[in-house]
C-alpha cells in the first residue's frame, strides 16, 4: 500500500484492507498473530488471490540470501520485511504508471480511481459501492478532450495513444509475457509517454519481471545520497527489482527526516 506499486488499496478504521483486480474485490483482515480473514471462497483465494499476493515465494529466503552486500539496502530490507511484489494486470499498471508521471502517490491515487469511476464498470460489495478499473474497450470512445476533463493533463494523450494501440494488438500485452525482459521493455516504450522508468513499472508490477528496477526521482537519490552514486540493485540479478521497492519503501518512509538534514 505505501510501497509505489498499487494505488487503490484501501485500509478502513476497523483494520480491514480493500484490494480490487479486475472486477474482483477482496477484503483482508488479521485474525491473529499469522492468520488473516478473507472474504472470498478458498477456490477464489488459491485460483487469484493467492498468485496477486505472490505467496509462491519465500521472500524471507530472498532477504536472507541479500543480505550483506550492500548496507543501504539491508536497512531497507529490516524496515520493509512485510512487504511484497504484488502481481496485477498489465494493462492497469500501463495506464497506472503513464498517470504516474510527475505525481504524489495520493495523486495517483486520485487520478486512478477517478479514471474508474467514470468509465468502469460498478462492483457492489456489501460495504461499498466500487468501480473496476476501466477496459482499454471501456475506454475505446472516450477523447482526448474527454480524458483531459478527467484531470490528466497532459497525460491524456498519452493515455489515449495506449488506448489505441492496446486494442489494435501493437503491444500485444498478452503476447508479451513470453518475451525477453528486453524485449518486453522495447515493445512497451513504443506507446506515447512510456519511457524506461515507466516501462521497468510496469514490467515489474504487471509481469513479474523481478529483475527490472524502475529508477524515479526517490531511487536516483537515493543512488546519489545514499550509496556514493553507485548504483547497487544489478549486484541482486532477478531480484533487483525487490530490492528496489525496499529501498523506495525506505525513502518514501523517511523522507521528512531527509528534509530536515
Amino acid at each position: 500500500m505505501e510501497s509505489g506499486q498499487c494505488f487503490r488499496v484501501r485500509r478502513f478504521p476497523d483494520g480491514t484492507f480493500r484490494f480490487i483486480t479486475g472486477g474482483e474485490v477482496l477484503y483482508l483482515r488479521r485474525a491473529g498473530e499469522e492468520s488473516f480473514e478473507a472474504s472470498c471462497t478458498p477456490e477464489a483465494w488459491d485460483a487469484l488471490w493467492a498468485p496477486y499476493f505472490s505467496l509462491d515465494v519465500d521472500y524471507r529466503t530472498l532477504r536472507r540470501a541479500a543480505a550483506g552486500k550492500n548496507a543501504v539496502i539491508d536497512a531497507a530490507m529490516r524496515e520493509g520485511e512485510g512487504l511484497r511484489l504484488l502481481r496485477q494486470d498489465p494493462w492497469e499498471m500501463l495506464i497506472t504508471f503513464i498517470l504516474s508521471q510527475r505525481k504524489s502517490i495520493p495523486a495517483i491515487a486520485s487520478a486512478v480511481e477517478g479514471l474508474a469511476r467514470r468509465y468502469g464498470a460498478r462492483l457492489e460489495t456489501p460495504r461499498e459501492t466500487l468501480y473496476a478499473f476501466p477496459t482499454a474497450e471501456q475506454l475505446r470512445p472516450v477523447t482526448e478532450q474527454e480524458l483531459r476533463e478527467a484531470a490528466l493533463g497532459y497525460r491524456a494523450p498519452y493515455v489515449a495513444d495506449a488506448v489505441r494501440r492496446v486494442l489494435a494488438g501493437d503491444p500485444d500485452l498478452e503476447a508479451l509475457r513470453g518475451e525477453t525482459d528486453e524485449a518486453l521493455g522495447e515493445a512497451l516504450r513504443t506507446v506515447y509517454g512510456v519511457g524506461k522508468k515507466v516501462a521497468a513499472c510496469v514490467a515489474l508490477f504487471g509481469y513479474g519481471r523481478t529483475g527490472c528496477v524502475p529508477v524515479d526521482v526517490w531511487i536516483r537519490r537515493a543512488i546519489e545520497e545514499d550509496c556514493g552514486g553507485c548504483e547497487p540493485f544489478s549486484a541482486y540479478g532477478e531480484a533487483a527489482g525487490l530490492m528496489q521497492q525496499y529501498v523506495f519503501y525506505f525513502m518514501q518512509k523517511h523522507k521528512n527526516d531527509k528534509k530536515t538534514k
